[in-house]
């Protein structure tokens, strides 16, 4: 008796008893919106197995129940299985479009619930999820925030619909819907490791790709769901099965679509403690160079961190399934690399726009950046690891392959841009010279002015980057591309040019450095071999070359530190910026001075004689310094504004004293 009365109030609930034909599908609606609540959802969910109300009216639901996941995704997931396929797909892609991702905002244990919408957003009950011989033990459920959790389950569903859909032009749909998926994708700012994983699967249930899906790190619901439940059939189904190029084209659109995922993932990837990208680069470096690497106490290789480092295993997971996933959708090596290497400015769509879906799939274009990272990705791969397999792999060469690659990646808005891309592009960029240099592959450049352009755009990533390892590494490729010109008049011409144009003192110091490289190497001593004679004499083993950079080496500095028109605050501020060039270039001197064999060989003792090093530039830094010392002294005024940077003042102006001593203290044995 109970039961029955238990049965029969149920059915006086608002939900049941006006179903129709009770009310019709308009009327019914209204009443739903009203009496929607998480309370409700379990009665909803009884009234929307019911498929042929659930075709009519499921497609309206979807709006009114995001708001109230994650208790309402068993509703969602009826009216993906029973709706009108062709109708909620409009109205997933419409949600999507209108996605907003909020700013991460720090949690307190006080914020079990937040309003947002008009529904609470949920905390999930703990859930312990046992360790197992492949898996470790998982976190505690978390769910993620609303928006988050929003993208997930429309993808989710957005699945199941197209598959429902049956359509002589699935294209159609699927453009639409890949389109308003990147358009979500690419407003997110957090929790994008998991937004890549809904993306990456959603492909690979489009596509029927066998792969396991990648557990995501947050333990969620989303790892518990199962279906069980069949898909109704599509009301509006055509006979006519796509034709060949329907299909080519609907693989060509999930090729493309994975492309500009990879790219937007990684270029998003950040750290604290410099970890560009894949840091490529530096795991390269690190196997090719072991000797570069640190020798400080508990500092730990970039190779190790990658094997062990749970956000940075990740990565490497997210990659390999992106990289094995668009193999399997058939996107070949040779494609990716004439994308890359293609000299025409990318195509990019309108932000908030949509494009017509494609006539065909040659107007699919591929993301430039996500060809990059793939084709970087299956090099970088047969380089690190012994046990890759050697697939079809191009050998690049720093002329002309690399070369182009900087063109067409590095500095596109503008010189003053260099080096300024996001980190883990400049690091994939970096990773193909440095393996094209480990193969001793540099080739050949067109002309003098392609091989100076080059070293200038490395050149200004190495003075540019935030990064310490990306500059490391720029550096190094640099250096090792300018020693390699066979032309010593060549190399001398873009030093020089280094040194009177180049606006980073930082540049300029290294610019010093390939100086210095340059003469000792020239001038050391050799066997005498019977040909000799004939051998044409480096410039850099003559007075030609330190006499044509010397002025730009040891400039005049009269008129920039001693002018009155030039405030002590600016005057410091210039010094501040050079003053890591004025040591290297004063060390330098200090090393022509002590080495005597090169005296008579390199006219050191004219130096002085012939560019006035003595008064118009060692006298002008000992007086400024002095100047600079005894306003520090006093306080620091304008000069430091704290204890610290008053100490740091003192100590790097103390340096470049100590270096002056040292070069007038060899001028006077002269």
């Amino acid at each position: 008796m109970a039961a029955v009365q238990d049965q029969a109030q149920k059915d006086q609930h608002p939900l049941l008893a006006s179903r129709p034909p009770a009310t019709d599908p308009i009327t019914y609606l209204t009443i739903i919106e009203y009496n929607l609540s998480e309370e409700n959802l379990p009665i909803l969910h009884e009234i929307l197995q019911d498929a042929e109300l659930t075709a009519t009216i499921g497609w309206d639901l979807i709006h009114l129940l995001l708001p109230l996941l994650p208790l309402s995704e068993e509703c969602l997931q009826d009216i993906a299985q029973k709706g009108n396929p062709r109708e909620c797909v409009l109205k997933v892609t419409e949600a999507l479009r209108l996605l907003e991702f909020e700013e991460r905002q720090e949690e307190t244990d006080q914020e079990d619930e937040q309003v947002e919408g008009g529904a609470r957003k949920l905390k999930a009950p703990d859930v312990d999820m046992r360790e197992s011989s492949t898996s470790p033990a998982l976190q505690q459920t978390v769910v993620p925030p609303l928006p988050v959790l929003k993208f997930e389950i429309l993808l989710d569903i957005l699945a199941t619909l197209h598959r429902r859909v049956k359509t002589k032009y699935p294209s159609r749909f699927l453009s639409t819907s890949l389109q308003a998926v990147l358009l979500a994708y690419n407003r997110a700012n957090t929790h994008i490791e998991d937004l890549t994983l809904s993306a990456i699967k959603f492909v690979k249930t489009l596509s029927g790709t066998k792969r396991p899906h990648l557990p995501s790190r947050r333990s969620s619901g989303n790892l518990l769901r199962t279906n069980t439940n069949q898909s109704a059939p599509d009301p509006e189904a055509q006979s006519d099965a796509p034709s060949s190029e329907e299909t080519e084209l609907v693989n060509r659109l999930l090729q493309s679509f994975l492309t500009h995922v990879l790219e937007d993932y990684v270029l998003s990837l950040t750290s604290d403690d410099d970890v560009p990208g894949l840091s490529w680069a530096s795991r390269l470096m690190e196997k090719y160079v072991p000797e570069r690497i640190p020798n400080k106490p508990n500092y730990e290789k970039y190779a190790d961190r990658f094997a062990k480092e749970e956000d940075l295993t990740s990565r490497i997971a997210i990659l390999g399934q992106i990289l094995a996933l668009t193999q399997d959708l058939g996107l070949k090596y040779d494609e990716l690399l004439r994308t890359v290497m293609d000299g025409e400015d990318e195509q990019r769509g309108i932000p908030g726009t949509e494009d017509e879906p494609p006539a065909a799939a040659a107007d699919i274009p591929l993301s430039r950046t996500g060809a990059l990272l793939l084709v970087a990705a299956q090099n970088v791969k047969q380089e690190l690891y012994a046990s890759a397999k050697h697939d079809e792999t191009s050998s690049m060469a720093i002329f002309p392959e690399h070369a182009t690659i900087l063109s067409n990646f590095v500095g596109t808005l503008g010189p003053q841009t260099v080096g300024m891309e996001p980190e883990a592009l400049l690091d994939t960029i970096l990773a193909f010279g440095l393996v094209a240099l480990e193969k001793n592959n540099v080739g050949e450049p067109k002309d003098d002015e392609a091989f100076a352009q080059y070293l200038q755009t490395i050149s200004l990533i190495s003075a540019n980057s935030p990064s310490p390892s990306l500059r490391g590494h720029a550096h190094y490729l640099t250096t090792t591309v300018l020693r390699s010109h066979p032309h010593d008049l060549v190399r001398l011409t873009f030093i020089r040019d280094t040194l009177e144009h180049c606006p980073y003192e930082n540049l300029k110091a290294s610019a010093v450095s390939w100086l210095k490289g340059e003469t000792l190497e020239a001038n050391a001593p050799r066997p005498q071999a019977a040909d000799d004679d004939d051998e044409e004499t480096n410039i850099f083993a003559t007075p030609v070359a330190i006499s044509t950079v010397a002025p730009y080496l040891w400039p005049d500095l009269t008129t920039q530190y001693t002018s009155t028109d030039t405030s002590l605050e600016d005057s410091w501020m210039q010094f501040r910026q050079e003053l890591s060039f004025y040591v290297a270039a004063l060390n330098f001197y200090y090393l022509l001075l002590q080495a005597e064999h090169l005296h008579g060989t390199l006219g050191v003792k004219d130096l002085n004689n012939n560019h006035n090093i003595q008064s118009q530039y060692l006298g002008v830094l000992k007086e400024t310094a002095a100047r600079f010392q005894k306003e520090l002294a006093s306080g620091g005024g304008a000069l430091a504004e704290d204890g610290e940077g008053l100490e740091q003042a003192k100590a790097d102006i103390g340096l470049l004293e100590k270096v002056v001593e040292w070069v007038e203290g060899g001028l006077k044995k002269l």
